[in-house]
């Protein structure tokens, strides 16, 4: 089944929106710590990548993806600045360095790995359907019954 190009589109701006909140809500929180533990760089990485392989598993679409995946890198880069009070969300800081590649490296990697719709499958060529007999089957239908695939059949 084809899906139209208007669809298509729209899952798009969708896509594009969703990963827009989720860049946001990583970018507010990702300086968020623990004492030692950078707790909300390892929590917004988790929920920006969840968001990523979920909008590709269940679109299969790469296009979607990588809008999800823009849509998280343009909010990164237009909160990032500095606002009209001189205030700063991603500081130039390690954990904003690593915030902003972390993003990139997940978007590259979500929407680069390779479709798995599209690796080859294996089918059982070797079985051969057994031919029936005229009697009724057991089971009250008269569905062929197929034999054990082991090769062990009498």
């Amino acid at each position: 089944m084809r899906i139209g190009w208007i669809s298509r589109v729209l899952s798009w701006i969708a896509a594009a929106l969703v990963g827009g909140v989720f860049g946001v809500a990583g970018t507010i929180g990702h300086s968020l710590m623990w004492g030692p533990v950078p707790v909300g760089l390892i929590v917004g990485a988790i929920a920006c990548g969840a968001i990523l392989v979920a909008i590709r598993a269940l679109t299969h679409d790469r296009g979607a993806t990588l809008a999800s995946g823009l849509g998280m890198l343009g909010m990164l880069v237009l909160i990032s600045g500095v606002g009209p009070g001189g205030s700063v969300v991603v500081q130039d800081s390690l954990s904003g360095r690593v915030w902003t590649y972390l993003v990139a490296g997940l978007v590259l990697l979500t929407v680069a790995w390779p479709s798995l719709r599209r690796l080859p499958t294996r089918t059982d060529a070797s079985a051969r359907p057994v031919a029936t007999s005229g009697a009724p089957s057991p089971v009250g239908g008269d569905a062929p019954t197929l034999g054990d695939r082991t090769g062990s059949e009498p």
